[in-house]
């Protein structure tokens, strides 16, 4: 039997989540973003996006710069080059995908 270019189980389960799939799809984008700009561009709760950036900051995708901007407290986010190599990976697995899809199977 030939080897499947698609496996179920190579998709990265931290990235595949659909709010970490928005976080890491925004931040390939920009250097860097806010807490505040990330939770708009997602549409999450503040403890909804904290949880999921726990998890991504835990799997070493993300780094979180935590400074004041005068009093105000500020997050800061950005994708770290393991981020941006696990996001490399999870498009070459669904590019997989749809190639096999297209295949019929």
């Amino acid at each position: 039997m030939a080897e499947r270019p698609f496996k179920a189980d190579a998709i990265d389960e931290i990235i595949h989540g659909r709010l970490r799939l928005g976080v890491v799809a925004y931040l390939v984008s920009v250097r860097s973003a806010t807490f505040s700009e990330l939770r708009e561009a997602v549409g999450a709760t503040d403890g909804n996006l904290s949880t999921h950036l726990k998890k991504l900051e835990d799997a070493g995708y993300v780094a979180v710069d935590k400074s004041f901007n005068g009093r105000k407290p500020q997050t800061r986010l950005a994708l770290t080059e393991t981020g941006r190599g696990a996001w490399r990976g999870w498009l070459n697995q669904m590019q997989a995908l749809q190639t096999a899809a297209a295949a019929g199977g």
